[in-house]
């Protein structure tokens, strides 16, 4: 594998608009680091944060079009919040236009929008580094939350999972089951850590 990042960076340049093209830097910059910290392949994480976000600009009529078109499964929630299906439409683009063979990345691609139990290790970098890119300042936490991605990227994913359902909650959203899936499985991973940490304390 040897993807040209300086290619595929030209192309994906003319797709998006420029606020989101600044972004999809930084994601990729964001995962080859977390990449280096965490023994991930650092070409993968690139690869896979520059595409991340390559069908986000698409209008969302366009992308219920296209993902009836070429097959790509459509959800209830989805289809009334069409905005989040750049995620499926982005790892078919990536292997179609991009010609992406590699499932690990598009899988990372696949599921940055909301997560997933039992990510793997590419996974979890791509959706952590579009949360804590250095353009993100709104979200809560967010020092925090940057601090711990290079030391632990499960509880990460528990900190980061965790405010974006007290946001969405909070903020009177819909909440698709995926995330839930996700947090789910992270809050427990949270929990059976902390109770052997307190175990080992009292011994």
């Amino acid at each position: 594998m040897n993807y040209n990042i300086e290619k595929m960076t030209k192309i994906l340049k003319k797709d998006l608009d420029e606020e989101r093209f600044r972004h999809t830097m930084g994601v990729m910059y964001t995962s080859a680091g977390l990449a280096m910290a965490h023994g991930e392949n650092v070409q993968k994480a690139q690869t896979a944060g520059l595409l991340h976000d390559c069908a986000k600009c698409i209008p969302n009529k366009k992308k219920l079009r296209l993902c009836k078109k070429y097959g790509i499964k459509i959800n209830s929630f989805e289809m009334r919040n069409p905005f989040l299906l750049h995620a499926k439409l982005g790892a078919f683009l990536a292997k179609e236009k991009y010609q992406i063979k590699d499932s690990g990345i598009l899988s990372a691609i696949r599921y940055h929008t909301t997560g997933k139990p039992e990510m793997n290790t590419l996974e979890k970098i791509v959706y952590i580094a579009d949360y804590i890119e250095p353009m993100r300042c709104k979200a809560q936490h967010l020092s925090q939350i940057r601090r711990l991605a290079f030391r632990d990227l499960d509880e990460c994913m528990y900190e980061i999972l965790k405010d974006t359902l007290a946001y969405l909650e909070g903020n009177s959203g819909e909440i698709d089951t995926a995330t839930k899936e996700a947090f789910n499985y992270y809050e427990r991973l949270h929990n059976e850590r902390h109770r052997e940490e307190t175990a080992n304390e009292s011994e």
